[in-house]
């Protein structure tokens, strides 16, 4: 923290991902006196997405541009985003919030938390040893690495199913690993990895463990169907392990303000949690779908709700 002063706002919006950047475009409309606080890149997770091709009106581009995109739509509105680390959110006795970041922090009226969600590990020994050198939770951000080399996927999911064929593009060869007997992904995803002459998909598998030195040499696989374990060998370094098993949602600056299921903030359908002024949009709160699409409409809500809270109606 530094000494500069806490700074006063009708509103802070934390995370300026799809459901930042929309509640940035409400909340302006709306004319309110805020600020959007983001960590890292502004977009968020969908900087590292190639090809969006399901966002209405955007038949086909890639993640940063869309975002830049709507960034650029939200500061050409008036919105103000900050890069800056959000480190604590309070509630006073008066039922305004402290926002403390590294910057100094603000006393705001209202908060939206839109701060996204981060990759869940799989769990499996030498995970966490391995991390950024032989198991990777992006495969948009770290397939170059794997360019003519072997790469291991773990999930069953849609960003399973994506990535991998993603990697397929680079890696010689794209084994997916999926616990149980089939994919969750949708079908034409799974169509798409089945006519792959790159991908392999091995059902009712798990990765236990990898080992090696500096870089992985080698893989522990389980059959899920019988128990039975076995280990392949392959040269140190001459493949990777990617690891699509979900994310968890960036819940923890709030405390007990909120309730939370499996780390999910539970909102009702204005995205209010159970403390009067606090809203949540996004990945980070408890959703049935996790698109862009989603994540924008909550945001517009959010900022909607926000408005109304402070007094401030808006008829969209």
């Amino acid at each position: 923290m530094t000494n500069e002063a806490t700074r006063d706002k009708d509103l802070v919006i934390i995370g300026a991902g799809p459901a930042g950047l929309s509640a940035s475009i409400y909340a302006s409309r709306a004319m309110l006196d805020f600020v959007t606080l983001e960590q890292t890149g502004v977009g968020g997770q969908v900087l590292t997405t190639t090809e969006v091709d399901n966002y209405p009106g955007v038949p086909k581009a890639d993640g940063f541009t869309l975002m830049d995109t709507m960034a650029k739509q939200a500061k050409d509105l008036g919105a103000q985003i900050e890069s800056d680390q959000v480190a604590s959110l309070a509630l006073r006795d008066d039922g305004t919030f402290d926002v403390g970041t590294a910057s100094g922090g603000y006393h705001a009226k209202a908060v939206i938390l839109a701060s996204g969600a981060t990759p869940r590990h799989a769990g499996f020994d030498g995970e966490e040893r391995f991390g950024g050198h032989g198991v990777s939770y992006c495969g948009t951000c770290d397939g170059m690495f794997y360019r003519n080399k072997q790469v291991f996927c773990i999930g069953g999911g849609n960003t399973a199913a994506e990535d991998a064929l993603f990697l397929a593009r680079l890696a010689s060869k794209v084994t997916l690993v999926v616990r149980k007997d089939h994919l969750r992904a949708q079908a034409s995803l799974v169509r798409q990895l089945e006519e792959n002459e790159r991908v392999e998909i091995r059902y009712l598998t798990s990765i236990v463990a990898i080992d090696g030195g500096d870089m992985p040499s080698q893989v522990t696989f389980r059959d899920n169907a019988t128990g039975e374990e076995h280990v392949e060998a392959f040269e140190e370094g001459s493949f990777g392990v990617f690891v699509f098993v979900g994310h968890q949602p960036a819940s923890s600056l709030l405390g007990d303000l909120a309730e939370l299921d499996h780390g999910a903030v539970v909102t009702d359908e204005r995205m209010a949690t159970r403390t009067p002024g606090l809203f949540c949009a996004g990945d980070v709160r408890r959703t049935p779908l996790r698109q862009i699409i989603t994540a924008a409409a909550d945001g517009a809500m959010a900022a909607t709700s926000a408005s109304a809270y402070l007094g401030n109606p808006v008829d969209y």
